[in-house]
């Protein structure tokens, strides 16, 4: 089978995916109960203008369903772990060589 689809079609199409997975993940932990058959069912569709429509209802429903706290993993920034224990630098606190003794 081959397609005609670039590869900048199929990273949007495999962004798409992503972010509509992630912000069903932030609205329900249980994998099982929400992985629709959206993609699949339009798995099949090989025409521009077919695909320009279904692209933008897709988008359409992704911001109308966007969580308004979406989850953020613990050390990611934003997370509630993010910069908590800070490892020490490296350079020294006070440049002894510099200080001049008496």
């Amino acid at each position: 089978m081959s397609t005609s689809f670039s590869s900048a079609h199929r990273l949007y199409v495999k962004s798409l995916y992503r972010r509509m997975l992630k912000n069903e993940l932030d609205w329900v932990v249980r994998r099982d109960i929400w992985r629709g058959p959206e993609f699949e069912r339009n798995r099949d569709v090989n025409e521009p203008r077919a695909l320009a429509q279904i692209f933008e209802k897709a988008e359409a429903s992704l911001a109308s369903k966007l969580h308004p706290d979406p989850y953020i993993p613990p050390s990611m920034p934003g997370g509630t772990k993010w910069e908590r224990n800070i490892p020490p630098t490296i350079a020294p606190l006070y440049d002894h060589t510099a200080a001049v003794h008496h």
